[in-house]
């Protein structure tokens, strides 16, 4: 079981899923540092001077300085403010994969589409496929003239 269980967590595929998770969690850090520390605060400043992390709405009907005042008295709270940081992360998130997927999808349509040179012709007198290069159709042993289009010619 041991063997199969390595075998399994081994795998090209689970290697690579874990490194994706690990790259994405340092991700996610690097766009919340971006929300919370680069978007965040100009957005406040015109604004009126806001910080959105300390927007929030006691439940509780009692007024407090701040956030942190809030949650030491545990009071209950409605952080708002917090919500708008986080709902700013997962919009930059998904829009910078949907660029990436856009552009893998972009690239793998470009190799798809790639017209490719044909490699067979049909013979003129069985209509089997045969190599461009051939002189006499295998099957039915016809001789073939090329003409200057490429098609396959007559009889010789």
């Amino acid at each position: 079981m041991w063997k199969e269980f390595k075998e399994f967590a081994m795998k090209g595929n689970m290697v690579d899923l874990a490194i994706g998770v690990i790259i994405g969690t340092a991700f996610g850090k690097v766009v919340t540092s971006i929300v919370n520390d680069l978007v965040m605060p100009p957005i406040g400043l015109l604004l009126g001077k806001v910080n959105f992390s300390n927007l929030y709405i006691s439940l509780n009907g009692e007024s407090y300085e701040n956030l942190d005042a809030a949650k030491k008295a545990a009071a209950p709270t409605l952080n708002y403010g917090l919500f708008i940081n986080t709902l700013l992360d997962f919009l930059i998130v998904a829009f910078v994969i949907f660029m990436v997927v856009k552009q893998l999808n972009r690239l793998r349509r470009k190799k798809e589409e790639a017209p490719s040179k044909p490699t067979v012709k049909p013979c003129p007198e069985c209509l089997s496929e045969i190599p461009i290069a051939a002189k006499r159709c295998k099957y039915c042993t016809t001789e073939l003239n090329d003409h200057a289009d490429g098609k396959a010619g007559s009889l010789a």
